[in-house]
């Protein structure tokens, strides 16, 4: 049976110890170069978590607006459909070329 000090036991202790490393570890990771281990190591809790919170927020406000522009891309139609060869429809909607009339000859100066 383990003591606890103010509720910490072994078990929980290497969760924290875990938890901790992994904070450390996205923050350097994620932090593009911006931290080093030993600095997020010796910082502050409180300024750790700050920071952790702010790339964290950053990184879900990218893949909101990376989800929002790909959805908005998904309604589109291509010009070339997977075979490679062009959609006439769509093109002729894109561009639909010059106006003349079916029965008439196109006279080129």
């Amino acid at each position: 049976m383990d003591l606890s000090f103010f509720g910490l036991t072994s078990e929980i202790a290497v969760q924290y110890r875990v938890n901790l490393f992994t904070q450390i570890h996205e923050i350097v990771f994620h932090g593009k170069g911006g931290y080093d281990w030993e600095t997020i190591y010796n910082m502050p809790r409180w300024l750790r978590q700050f920071t952790f919170n702010k790339i964290n927020d950053f990184y879900k406000k990218e893949a909101e607006e990376y989800e929002k522009s790909s959805n908005a891309n998904s309604n589109s139609s291509t010009l070339i459909d997977s075979s490679g060869n062009v959609n006439k429809s769509a093109w002729q909607s894109v561009n639909p070329g010059p106006k003349v009339n079916p029965g008439s000859k196109v006279k080129y100066k």
